[in-house]
């Protein structure tokens, strides 16, 4: 259990906050800094949003896990740049290179959760309604983030108190063997129904870039899915159902970029975003899913036939803020062939370009390649910045969870796949869906999903949980494309291994079932 040990031993320090709210100022008293902390509720306050910046610090390894492995991502250098993270991407993920380490960096937010519940359920100086809203969010948060560490390993160790605080100092009596995948889900489950308990009948607020009741809700709704398809509790169909049929307001934006665009952050369609703003913070790594100019300018064209002039800068990214443009990441081309040419999302999603040799009758296509445009951000005062908001979950999520939901029971999605559909084309469908068969519509779903959230994070997670004939999404079969992973051979692969300098630290935590290296006896 790498670094938990040590997270436990500095479990108070400060959380820089966001650049429009003071930084929290812990001036201890003693070691931990208890004697002049939680006394009012500024400080309280002033903590959950440093909560949630660590949150928004963590975008880019909730889009690592829950998408880089779903077989939208490119292995082939298409701009003369070597690509980032291929051990993820091409399944070659083993213990000796396990492409995440130290449980994902996930242990220090949570240990910060625990601290902040312990803290805050017993204060005095909050109001009821104020105490169980910033608990809901706590709370909702915690389950987030085990989720996350369930879907990726399985088990993993459970620590939902800051036993530092209560005397348990010493590195071996902080070492913790893994739980049980089912311990970890009923601990997920119960996380996620305390905070939607404790958020009640609690407005939304307009600004949703924190945790709120619908998000909370969201998410009870994903747990429950993923119980019902993962494990077979088919029980739970009817309370993913029910979570999500409890949201109301939010609506599809009539665009499908308007669901992004900077100017229109906190819009209906949005109930829960990680909030990047100019003068505050970008987007991370977003700028290696984009063309260097080096190589682009005057290479390249917009047309496959070599039409026009070649191209020049023509996202406008040379006058980037500070980021380095250079593409490190890709999503395949095939992806972007799999859009209707009438389908809206295509051109919000992706910007395609072409390298073409005109000395060959008729011409040669020789690169393929598209730039992710999708959160590309704002010009302001003449530089670029990557500073649109990410989605966590959105009307358009719960509508298809909704429509996977339905049809898990035998029902029709028509009137979920539709709503997507519909605002895609712009009320012109040139191929409106048709319910047929269970497996037909799973996975006329997973289509729209696979084009609806390209870099949400969302596709590993996709076809780890839909199904067709019985097996996931993720397993190769010659009855559907979308298969990463040959389950003879592979199939321990669903789940990542952990790296052995974890048992360096904690001998009592086994390796992932699969992987063949062992902790030393």
């Amino acid at each position: 259990m790498n670094k938990i040990k040590y997270i436990f031993l500095i479990v108070l320090v400060a959380i820089a906050t966001t650049s429009c709210r003071k930084t929290l100022e812990l001036a201890p008293e003693d070691f931990y800094g208890d004697g002049n902390f939680w006394k009012n509720e500024s400080q309280v306050s002033n903590f959950m949003v440093g909560l949630h910046k660590q949150f928004r610090d963590n975008q880019f390894m909730f889009l690592r896990l829950g998408e880089m492995r779903g077989g939208g991502f490119s292995n082939v250098d298409r701009q003369n740049t070597s690509l980032n993270e291929l051990t993820i991407i091409n399944q070659a993920i083993e213990e000796t290179s396990s492409g995440v380490s130290g449980w994902a960096g996930f242990y220090n937010p949570i240990l910060q959760l625990n601290l902040f519940i312990q803290k805050v359920e017993p204060a005095v100086f909050l109001t009821t309604e104020k105490k169980d809203y910033l608990l809901g969010q706590a709370y909702a948060m915690r389950a987030f983030y085990y989720f996350h560490l369930l879907r990726t390993y399985g088990g993993v160790p459970l620590v939902l108190e800051p036993e530092v605080l209560q005397g348990a100092t010493d590195a071996v009596v902080l070492r913790k063997a893994r739980s049980t995948e089912a311990e970890v889900l009923a601990a997920v489950k119960a996380d996620v129904n305390k905070a939607v308990t404790l958020f009640g009948t609690a407005s939304t607020p307009v600004d949703k870039s924190q945790w709120n009741p619908q998000a909370a809700l969201m998410l009870k709704g994903e747990v429950f899915l993923w119980s019902a398809k993962v494990y077979n509790t088919t029980a739970d169909l009817a309370e993913a159902k029910s979570a999500l049929n409890a949201i109301s307001g939010p609506a599809l934006q009539p665009n499908f970029t308007d669901a992004f665009s900077y100017g229109k952050k906190n819009n209906n369609e949005i109930i829960l975003a990680i909030r990047f703003r100019v003068g505050e913070a970008e987007m991370n790594n977003y700028a290696t899913f984009l063309y260097q100019t080096f190589n682009f300018d005057n290479l390249h064209y917009k047309d496959s036939s070599g039409s026009g002039s070649t191209l020049v800068d023509p996202l406008n990214i040379a006058a980037t803020n500070s980021m380095q443009i250079i593409q490190r990441y890709g999503y395949t081309f095939e992806l972007f062939q799999s859009y209707d040419l009438a389908d809206k999302r295509r051109n919000a999603t992706f910007y395609d370009y072409y390298k073409v040799d005109k000395t060959t009758t008729p011409v040669t296509v020789t690169v393929r390649n598209t730039a992710l445009v999708k959160f590309l951000g704002i010009i302001d005062a003449n530089k670029r910045y990557f500073s649109d908001d990410w989605p966590v979950y959105r009307e358009a999520d719960r509508l298809l969870m909704l429509a996977e939901i339905t049809n898990a029971e035998g029902g029709d999605p028509t009137q979920y796949i539709k709503a997507i559909r519909d605002r895609a084309f712009a009320n012109a469908d040139p191929t409106p869906f048709v319910n047929g068969s269970q497996d037909a519509n799973e996975l006329a779903i997973f289509e729209e999903r696979s084009k609806e959230f390209v870099y949400e994070g969302k596709r590993w997670y996709d076809i780890r949980r839909m199904k067709f004939a019985g097996e996931p999404l993720v397993y190769i079969s010659a009855n559907q494309p979308y298969g990463v992973l040959d389950k003879a051979t592979q199939g321990y692969k669903i789940l990542w291994p952990i790296e052995s300098s974890i048992w360096t630290n904690d001998p009592l935590v086994d390796q992932t079932p699969g992987y063949t290296t062992s902790k030393p006896k």
